[in-house]
């Protein structure tokens, strides 16, 4: 079944459907343009798709009859009309009616309900409306009555024997009947009930059907019935009275088989005869004809034969595996003498099993193949008609079958248990219950066992065997052959994981009440079976958890087996602590071959000796309180429910909480949660199914991005269930492939991979791993953090290799294609290929191969480099074309961007440093995706301003580059081409100019610059555009100018009079001031701020600029173009404005910047990587808000690494950021690699990253043998800072303050010491080994060594 709701766009994954049910009685009905089979199962009538027999509606019998609720029957009889698209069912002695809507599309309404008084049973039921009960036989006619359905009876008779089976001939005037009594058939008038004839036969008949006459056809009665012996009798009229039904044909076993059969041999076989719908094949008789025209072939002659001829046509099927076609020629013929019986065909009938029920429909869609459904079980048939009256093979091809119903499957689900690695479920009923083995990649389920009353149940040996537990004698028994037995106290939880050493044995746990005890067993199955109890221990908690619940031991089983270490159990603590939990000490090992086939441990030593610990292995704070439900998958990833009063909050967890992250990835307001279930692909991805009442949604984990801020956690698929079931889902369960098991009522659904249902289907395993998997090389997303960390040629070789593998891709089409990656070696490092180097003389550099190595200075001459202008042109050209797979619209657009970037860069890169390409690429993909996102015709246009292509400025992490770039002349060249030589204000903050220029000069020149544009702007000439930027500069002489050319403007003549006046007198000063407040009340903010400045009142502009425009940026301008980096109004705005803002939105970039610009390079420094709330402490100024931590981003370690020893200031902040700080900040910075989707970048930054200290060696005067040298410096650097060409010297180490309070000082020493810090007292650590940079001594900080498992 394809699911109803596929999110994320792109994919096509389908799934195949459910299987329930129990079916007896199968019938067909055609609404517009589909064919649905319906049958009873239990209290609700199931309606399937014919042709793949996918769940299309599940009726309740109660929706109609409330009154049914209380009664614990089943439906007895069903049947259909489809001249009125009615369904009719019974339950006792109710009967209730569904009508298909004329309004919603294949939605099915109540349409009317019947109560028999009597309170007989309903043994049969056919519409008009027949009704045979218990000892009558009745009629009814259906009224519209205020176009309200109310039922009619018309007559009813006393009927001693109860019909089981009663069927209206095709004009109505007639109807027959059979019973269990008797083998009589009975004939009645339907318009008065009398009985016309009673045809007796030898043996029980178990079915009738009334021929269908056909168009230019006579109307006469005629009948088939088939006794239980498998024989079909035709009974016709006699001419002289058609009313009085004669037997003119039948067709017995020996009449299907051929001579060369033993008598011995046809007595023994069973066979099952079936009429073939005669309008069924003349229509897919006509439609061959009609599609394969005049071809005249032996196949097509037969058909043509069949059609012209009109047989009526039989299927017998046989208990040998074949099928007989028998055919019934001159039906229509008169005199009936004239008939005559042959066999058409034999051929090979494709089930095992005979069918009780077989039934031929049309295929709306293809006419020409009808489709032939069979039960039991349940199967559908794709049927040629060429192929299939040709006796081949191919002539009846599968399209579906379910699996076989249980006895037990009219009670409803509660819940599902299954076997660790998916194999075998369990379905638990109310009242028993059954187990199944997963089949065939999870596409089907085969019973296997059965139980009638369990407490507790557990699934064993791919689901061949079980462990049941009744609670009330306190035995827990494994079904084994022989059975055996094991007492134990009572339990609130039972469940199996394998065993975490080799052997036989399976691990079951079982929970006790408060406190919770955690038992240990040990189920053996072969050679002899067995149960042991290995241990009864508790978890070292000094609070009894809220909740202990099994981790998920899906992913195991894709481990290559499920020995090893792996966390068991999950608590969960009233006040919301999550622990992870594993066996300590090995209760296996000690208990190996000495375990004992007693119930019950009694000796205490014994048990002592058996006694296992559990060891922590980590924790996570939520801060949740009152969690209903906790789940934790193999990756240790955690779902929990909180209740509210409107609903649930629902939060995923990771395990690794730390400073940088509190382990929270989704969190989530929905409606009631009633069921979470986890599940693992082959390379460990965690995927969770969420039940609700009438819906199941499926999350995984998507790779975070630099181009869309999306949650760590998608909707990938809905499966609805709103209109479909008519009873809530009771529970939900993860099987292995990736198959998912729902429980409704007493349904069974299965939803999986069906690779038949389209040829571009995708799996679940496969889309999860598109969505969160390592990323390709040409992806985006790589390429761009290719770009970031400067391996240009790196993302140069890349793009060649595309342009290559898509000019392949044209020839060998995507059948089975592989793209073209890069080796591995070449993302661990930077070092230059396709060029050569020529040195300048002396020049004897050594390249360096790290992330984070200063570039090589050497000049660079081109050699034959593959990547040019025409490839890279050509390359976007056929991608604008023809979009790659598996790209959204806004990943492929920021694909074409970045190649393009990647070409404007590489021919201006060789005068720009590191930083200033940084700044270069996400300019020129700013300018770019705001061009494509402005475009309708760009491919992701729709997509980019949807999701955030278009954006108003550049993001403060891609300004910070711009700020820190060296080369920012050609910087602000590049901007002003983007601009095409006319940058206006707004283009001025998109691209965050006056944050990053650091010249006075060139920022006055730009800012005038800006003035002039803004004039020009427009045919206006407005002078006022431009005031506020000419005022900002002094030059209110020249806006005077201007005003003398706008002769248009109604306030000319006021200005050039105000503005004729001297403002260095503090009169027109206040004046200028004035006629601000009076535009401030006039909302004209811009012209007001202009007015302050030309009153010299700047902060008064400033306060304008942030209040009423909202632009923090306008304000910095205006504040270094009057008063430069240093004044006073300048370092207010940063201190109460700016600083504030970036801890309100955990904008660690901006708050660097802020620092920085406030001569704070140490906090500028720790801001990278330091909690914001200790930053914040320590501050004079007023932090009131501080927002989400944000360390999700990779350019945080780039900075850091620039930064970090890059001013004595930065070096004393890096000093203060203890050495394990460090270690963690980068280990998180590579999980978000991997996050990302980019895993060889997480892995060159875990193995290029220096942990160098800055820091200083100071000397005890006393034991100083030799005064400082006049040409070196006062302290001497650790290589950390010698290895730079410089350090830039920003503080007075006499004078400067420290960030941090004052720390008692240490004695010197004759030889200075190595401290190394204490983990527990890092901050004494750090100013013992740091202070103030000139007297304190050298400091090495002691790295932990690296583990994997921390990352991994």
């Amino acid at each position: 079944m394809v699911v109803d709701d596929v999110l994320g766009g792109e994919s096509n994954a389908t799934w195949s459907n459910p299987f329930s049910l129990f079916v007896f009685c199968l019938l067909s009905i055609i609404p517009a343009n589909s064919t649905s089979q319906l049958y009873p199962s239990a209290d609700s009538v199931v309606l399937l798709d014919a042709l793949d027999l996918a769940l299309v509606r599940v009726l309740a019998f109660a929706d109609v009859v409330p009154a049914a609720r209380d009664i614990s029957g089943t439906i007895s009889t069903l049947t259909v009309d489809p001249a009125m698209n009615l369904i009719v069912a019974s339950m006792a002695n109710y009967l209730a009616a569904w009508s298909l809507s004329q309004v919603q599309k294949n939605t099915w309404l109540s349409h009317s309900s019947l109560i028999l008084q009597n309170r007989s049973n309903i043994s049969a039921i056919d519409c008009l409306l027949a009704v045979a009960c218990t000892s009558s036989l009745s009629v009814y006619t259906l009224i519209l009555e205020n176009d309200l359905p109310t039922w009619s009876q018309k007559w009813s008779s006393s009927f001693l024997p109860t019909p089981s089976f009663v069927r209206f001939s095709p004009s109505l005037m007639c109807m027959a009947t059979i019973t269990q009594q008797d083998n009589l058939v009975r004939i009645y008038l339907t318009t008065s009930g009398r009985q016309l004839q009673a045809i007796p036969h030898p043996l029980p008949v178990t079915n009738l059907t009334w021929r269908q006459a056909q168009k230019n056809t006579r109307d006469d009665l005629i009948l088939y019935t088939v006794t239980s012996d498998a024989t079909l009798r035709v009974f016709m009229p006699v001419i002289d009275s058609p009313r009085y039904l004669q037997l003119h044909a039948s067709l017995d076993l020996s009449s299907a088989l051929p001579y060369s059969v033993p008598m011995k041999v046809a007595v023994t076989m069973k066979s099952s005869i079936f009429w073939l719908d005669r309008q069924v094949v003349a229509d897919s008789l006509a439609s061959l004809v009609r599609k394969e025209g005049e071809e005249e072939d032996a196949r097509m002659r037969r058909a043509r034969d069949i059609k012209e001829e009109g047989w009526d046509l039989f299927l017998r099927v046989l208990s040998d595996g074949s099928l007989v076609v028998n055919a019934l020629a001159n039906v229509d013929r008169r005199p009936p003498t004239l008939l005559s019986v042959f066999t058409l065909l034999q051929s090979y009938f494709p089930l095992q099993t005979l069918p009780t029920s077989l039934t031929l429909i049309s295929n709306p869609s293809r006419p020409s193949l009808p489709t032939l459904i069979t039960s039991p079980p349940l199967a559908s048939f794709s049927l040629s008609p060429a192929d299939f009256f040709d006796a081949r093979q191919d002539g009846l091809t599968l399209l579906a079958q379910l699996p076989p119903d249980t006895p037990l499957n009219s009670a409803h689900i509660t819940r599902f248990v299954r076997t660790p690695e998916g194999l075998g479920v369990a379905a638990i009923r109310t009242s028993g219950g059954e187990t199944w083995t997963v089949r065939e990649h999870g596409a089907k389920l085969v019973s296997t066992t059965t139980w009638r009353r369990a407490d507790h149940v557990i699934v064993l040996d791919r689901g061949r065997t079980i462990a049941t537990l009744d609670a009330d004698a306190g035995v827990l028994t494994l079904h084994s052959n022989p059975p055996c037995t094991l007492s134990v106290p009572p339990l609130t939880s039972l469940f199996t994981l394998p065993p975490s050493s080799p052997g036989t044995h399976t691990c079951i746990y079982g929970l006790t009440p408060t406190p919770t005890t955690i038992l240990h067993i040990h189920a053996i199955l072969i050679p002899e079976p067995s149960l042991t109890l290995q241990s009864a221990t508790q978890l070292p908690l000094v609070e009894p958890p809220a909740l202990i619940v099994p981790v998920d031991p899906m992913a195991w089983s894709w481990e290559g087996g499920a020995h090893g270490v792996h966390d068991v159990l999950l608590s969960v603590g009233k006040d919301g602590e999550l622990g992870f939990w594993i066996p300590d000490g090995g209760a296996e090992v000690k208990g190996k071959g000495k375990e004992k086939k007693e119930d019950v441990v009694t000796d205490e030593n014994e048990a002592a000796r058996r006694r296992e610990g559990w060891k922590r292995t980590g924790t996570v704070r939520t801060g949740r309180a009152g969690i209903s439900m906790a789940l934790c998958s193999s990756a240790k990833k955690t779902a929990l429910v909180v209740p509210g009063m409107t609903g649930s909050e629902l939060t995923i967890w990771d395990s690794k909480e730390s400073q940088f992250a509190s382990g929270l990835e989704y969190t989530s307001a929905v409606d009631e949660v009633r069921d979470l279930d986890w599940s693992a692909t082959p390379d460990g991805q965690s995927i969770l199914a969420v039940g609700f009442a009438r819906r199941i949604e499926v999350l995984c984990q998507q790779r975070a991005t630099y181009f869309e801020e999306d949650p760590g956690w998608a909707l990938v698929w809905q499966i609805n269930f709103e209109g479909i079931l008519p009873h809530p889902i009771s529970d939900s369960i993860w099987l292995a492939q990736g198959t998912l098991l729902i429980g409704s009522g007493h349904q069974m659904l299965l939803y999986g991979y069906n690779p038949k249902s389209s040829k571009h289907s995708e799996h679940l395993f496969e889309h999860v791993a598109r969505r969160n998997g390592p990323l390709i090389d040409f992806h985006p997303q790589m390429v761009l953090q290719c770009l970031l960390w400067e391996k240009l040629d790196l993302v140069k070789e890349i793009i060649v290799n595309l342009a290559r593998d898509v000019e392949r891709l044209r020839f060998e089409g995507d059948e089975g294609f592989v793209w073209t990656t890069a080796p591995s070696e070449r993302f661990l490092g930077r070092k230059q290929r396709n060029t050569k180097k020529i040195r300048r003389p002396g020049n004897h550099r050594r390249q360096y191969s790290s992330l984070f190595d200063e570039p090589d200075l050497g000049i660079y001459e081109p050699s034959d480099d593959p990547f040019s202008r025409e490839l890279v042109e050509k390359l976007l050209e056929h991608l604008e074309m023809h979009p790659l797979p598996h790209l959204t619209p806004n990943e492929h657009a920021h694909l074409l961007v970045l190649i393009q970037a990647t070409l404007e860069v590489d021919e201006a890169r060789r005068a720009l440093d590191a930083n200033g390409l940084r700044y270069l690429i996400t300019m020129r993909s700013f300018y770019i995706l705001n061009q494509r996102a402005r475009s309708p015709s760009s491919p992701g246009s729709d997509c980019s301003r949807r999701q955030g292509g278009y954006r108003e400025r550049m993001r403060y992490r891609d300004i910070v580059w711009a700020f820190h770039s060296e080369s920012q002349g050609m910087l602000l060249n590049a901007c002003t081409t983007a601009c095409r030589n006319k940058m206006t204000w707004g283009d001025a903050r998109a691209l965050g100019v006056f944050m990053w220029l650091t010249s006075s000069d060139i920022m006055k020149t730009q800012f005038e610059a800006i003035a002039r544009n803004e004039y020009m702007a427009g045919d206006a000439r407005d002078p006022v555009a431009c005031s506020l930027f000419y005022f900002a500069l002094g030059k209110h002489k020249l806006v005077h100018g201007l005003w003398r050319q706008a002769a248009w403007h109604k306030e000319q003549q006021a200005m050039l009079k105000f503005l004729a006046n001297d403002f260095n007198q503090p009169r027109w000063r206040t004046a200028a001031n004035k006629n601000a407040f009076a535009l401030l009340s006039k909302q004209r903010f811009e012209y007001a701020a202009a007015f302050f400045l030309l009153g010299g009142s700047l902060k008064d502009a400033v306060n304008v600029c942030l209040r009423s425009l909202d632009d923090f940026q306008l304000a910095i301008a205006l504040a270094r173009i009057v008063e430069g980096d240093e004044g006073p109004v300048l370092t207010t705005v940063l201190e109460t404005k700016v600083v504030p803002e970036a801890f309100r939105t955990g904008n660690r970039y901006l708050g660097s910047w802020a620092f920085w610009m406030l001569r704070r390079r140490d906090l500028a420094v720790r801001i990278l990587v330091t909690p914001l709330q200790d930053i914040a402490n320590e501050l004079s100024m007023s932090i009131r808000e501080i927002g989400s931590p944000h360390y999700d981003d990779p350019s945080l370690a780039l900075l850091f690494s620039q930064l970090k020893a890059k001013t004595l200031q930065a070096a004393k902040g890096t000093s203060e950021i203890a050495g394990s700080v460090e270690f963690d900040f980068v280990l998180q910075i590579a999980r978000v690699f991997v996050r990302m989707g980019c895993h060889i970048l997480a892995v060159d930054l875990l193995r290029s990253w220096s942990f160098d200290r800055p820091s200083t060696v100071d000397r005890d005067p006393a034991h100083s043998h030799a005064p400082p040298s006049p040409i070196t410096s006062r302290f001497a650097l650790e290589p950390a800072l010698r290895r730079r060409a410089s350090i830039m010297i920003d503080m007075d180490v006499s004078t400067q303050p420290p960030t941090r309070r004052a720390s008692p000082t240490r004695p010197f020493s004759p030889l200075p010491e190595i401290e190394l810090p204490k983990p527990e007292g890092d901050l004494v650590a750090r100013k013992a080994g740091m202070g103030s940079l000139i007297k304190t001594a050298k400091q090495n900080v002691q790295v932990p060594e690296f583990d994997m498992n921390a990352f991994f």
